[in-house]
């Protein structure tokens, strides 16, 4: 996975991370968890590569991958 600087630092800092499902602002899911790796299988689950994982720091967040 290729991150640009920006991503990088939010990743390097987070301090939680979550779990984004659904385009629509009225249907979308969020999850949180502690770990990237829980993120990840928390999307596994779903089977469809579109869960979208966000690093979130203190000062922000940063779209890290899809799972």
């Amino acid at each position: 996975m290729q991150l640009n600087p920006r991503e990088q630092a939010h990743l390097d800092a987070a301090i939680y991370f979550t779990a984004i499902r659904g385009a629509d602002p009225r249907t979308r899911t969020r999850e949180q968890f502690a770990t990237k790796e829980a993120a990840i299988e928390y999307a596994k689950g779903h089977g469809d590569r579109r869960t979208m994982i966000y690093a979130v720091s203190d000062v922000g967040s940063a779209h890290i991958m899809n799972a």
